[in-house]
């Protein structure tokens, strides 16, 4: 335990963020350079969706985790056609009702 009550691992930089910025393992520097930089823009993109979508909802403030396991990575059935593509999910998906709303959100 560090002084304040915090245990040691807790820090940001230390978990970062869920976004797995912590796998740089690749010997060469420009490889681990654009692991970050992805990172970094996957974290811009959760705060821009927390921002504009979330904003009001119960996962306003929810971990980039969680938005991650249960807003994003969700099976879907894709189909394509000439003019358009078709998300078709589960009726049993939990948060259809906050992924609508998101979507609705997000539309131009």
């Amino acid at each position: 335990m560090c002084p304040g009550g915090v245990p040691q691992g807790a820090s940001l930089p230390g978990k970062q963020l869920y976004l797995f910025a912590e796998r740089l393992s690749t010997a060469q520097m420009a490889s681990n350079q654009l692991r970050l930089y992805f990172s970094a823009l996957a974290y811009a993109l959760v705060e821009a969706l927390r921002r504009l979508a979330l904003q009001g909802t119960e996962w306003a403030n929810a971990q980039v985790d969680t938005l991650r396991l249960k807003l994003v990575k969700i099976g879907t059935l894709v189909r394509v056609s000439v003019r358009r593509v078709l998300l078709s999910m589960s009726s049993a998906y939990p948060w259809k009702h906050l992924f609508t709303h998101v979507f609705q959100m997000l539309r131009c």
